[in-house]
């Protein structure tokens, strides 16, 4: 009987030293990711998928030919790309509104563009976000008692579209207007502020330096002169990002040569380089 007790204790405590290890190294690498974004504002591991989700070919062959962006991908990225879409179709909910059936084609669309903002990031998933409502178009809001076409209901964890307006964001991919990106922008800015991740602080610091941009007058008229942020993006500061991510998206290539530094911002605060892809 005593034998027994001495091994029970040797267990317990081979089992607590091997606890106490694995705390001590889970906070020995969280110090040390924190020291190498200090130094490169980036994440240390931005890829952590095992086993790879895959998405059948179908599925693929829609986001290629509706995705520019994927196409830019390499070989592994795109595997990468996959997973994650895969992993929206499984974790969130599309809802159809108003008689709306929502189909394969509309949840890959929604899916990709959330995947394509979150790409430089870890933690893609948008834990705040459970739920896509999908109207036919238009539609009014008991929120605020309006018409809307697109908004983010944080209480529900609900994003919701007027399918309508959203397909017209792509359209056009280089018009800087993307009601998908607009408004998963705002879900990205709450989930952020509510989260303690290394993309969520680097995103926060990086929020902050734009809001300091913003607040400085003759910085902010020469944005406003140059007639290339549309106006809704001084509305306040909440708005004036989305539109800042949508310009990002669609036309990077100017946006880094209007503005460098604030495009050098958003390429930090989302850890990609539209321009370079």
């Amino acid at each position: 009987m005593e034998e027994v007790e001495i091994l029970l204790s040797v267990i317990l405590f081979l089992i607590f030293i091997v606890v106490l290890f694995l705390i001590i190294v889970i906070l020995g690498l969280s110090t040390l990711e924190r020291v190498y974004a200090y130094f490169f504002d980036k994440p240390m591991v931005t890829y952590i998928h095992f086993p790879l989700k895959k998405l059948p070919q179908a599925d693929v062959n829609f986001i290629k030919a509706n995705f520019p962006f994927y196409n830019k991908l390499d070989v592994r990225k795109q595997q990468y790309f996959n997973h994650r879409v895969a992993f929206y179709l499984q974790n969130k909910e599309f809802i159809g509104k108003e008689n709306l059936v929502v189909t394969q084609d509309m949840k890959l669309r929604i899916s990709a563009t959330a995947v394509m903002l979150t790409f430089g990031m870890r933690d893609y998933t948008l834990k705040r976000l459970e739920r896509f409502l999908i109207y036919p178009s238009i539609y009014y809001s008991n929120i605020n008692h309006a018409y809307h076409k697109g908004e983010y209901n944080t209480r529900y964890k609900a994003l919701i579209f007027s399918w309508q307006d959203l397909m017209k964001g792509f359209d056009v991919h280089n018009d800087n207007l993307n009601l998908a990106i607009h408004e998963l922008m705002h879900v990205l800015q709450i989930n952020s502020y509510n989260n303690s991740s290394i993309n969520a602080s680097l995103f926060k610091d990086y929020n902050q330096m734009i809001e300091e941009k913003l607040k400085n007058k003759a910085y902010r008229e020469k944005l406003v002169n140059s007639k290339y942020f549309r106006d809704y993006a001084f509305t306040n500061r909440f708005e004036f990002l989305a539109v800042l991510v949508e310009n990002f998206i669609e036309t990077p290539q100017t946006f880094k040569e209007k503005f460098p530094f604030l495009y050098n911002d958003i390429k930090k605060m989302l850890n990609f380089n539209f321009a370079g892809y």
